[in-house]
């Protein structure tokens, strides 16, 4: 099969499958209330709805709080490119790939949060504050993660990272892929904002941290937000299921539904842990992330040994 072609059909299916994931996980958290919920494909009506409004825009926020988003988004959608998914190798793809796919995942939120205090709020301000704390210490495990991985793989590029990865790494180096894989996991649930770090679906002002970064931006903007969002979930989820299920089959359609079932499997189990877990204190938030960190300067250890 030509490799353009499944580079490309990977990174469509990207765009077009983001949303679903938190319709997977709402669907769960709605299972487990015992409730019927909104339908699996809820965002993709919100998203449509949004891009048929027109936007508000305060009088204090400057050029900088409109074009926040947008950039914002675009930086996820070049991230997405870079990224392999089910076998495929990625639309983009050079040595040294890893350090611009994490990068582009920090211009976005960097133009959140300046897009936040452009709009002079104290209420805004303090969420982006938090934002960036707890991005200080998610994103060096994130990094200490990939590096791991790529020691292990001997391959600076995230395609060749997970060409390099097989059921075989396991074998030889499975404690530290585990240790890897438990920290990246805390980081997939702190980057996105979910339950026990961050609740999206909170009004409460003192625990809102991305949510109130948000408030102001409505119409295509919002849209712009919340897809953004979902392209992250589905990032940084891909990353954490290629790690877990290497799985090369030699066939592109099997290895791609392997992936895509893990990914749900993935959004599954974050509606388990918001069903059954209260958000944390936000002092607890710092130790779950350095403990993370942890975690991943153990595994960098195992694989250089």
């Amino acid at each position: 099969m030509d490799i353009v072609f499944v580079s490309v059909t990977n990174f469509l299916c990207g765009l077009a499958l983001a949303p679903l994931l938190n319709g997977v996980i709402n669907r769960t958290k709605a299972f487990f209330a015992g409730r019927a919920g909104a339908p699996l494909f809820q965002l993709y009506f919100d998203l449509f709805k949004l891009l048929r409004k027109g936007a508000v825009y305060g009088k204090t926020a400057s050029w900088v709080f409109r074009v926040a988003p947008l950039v914002g988004l675009a930086g996820l959608i070049t991230a997405l490119a870079l990224l392999p998914f089910g076998g495929a190798p990625a639309l983009i793809s050079f040595p040294g790939d890893i350090f611009l796919f994490a990068y582009l995942l920090g211009l976005a939120r960097f133009f959140m949060v300046i897009g936040a205090l452009d709009t002079g709020s104290s209420f805004e301000g303090m969420g982006a504050s938090r934002e960036v704390l707890f991005s200080a210490l998610a994103e060096p495990v994130f990094l200490l993660g990939l590096a791991a991985i790529a020691r292990e793989t001997a391959n600076l590029s995230l395609s060749g990272m997970f060409e390099g990865l097989a059921i075989d790494a396991w074998l030889h180096s499975g404690p530290a892929l585990a240790l890897v894989a438990a920290a990246l996991f805390f980081v997939y649930l702190a980057e996105n904002c979910r339950i026990p770090v961050d609740d999206p679906n909170t009004h409460l002002e003192l625990t809102m941290i991305h949510e109130v970064m948000a408030l102001d931006y409505s119409g295509p903007d919002f849209a712009a937000v919340l897809y953004g969002a979902a392209l992250k979930l589905w990032l940084t989820g891909a990353v954490l299921i290629r790690i877990i299920l290497p799985i090369h089959s030699g066939n592109f359609w099997i290895d791609a539904m392997v992936s895509l079932a893990g990914m749900f499997v993935l959004a599954a189990l974050v509606g388990v842990v918001e069903s059954i877990m209260a958000r944390l204190r936000l002092l607890k938030i710092p130790q779950i992330l350095l403990g993370a960190g942890t975690l991943t300067v153990l595994a960098l250890f195992l694989v250089l040994r």
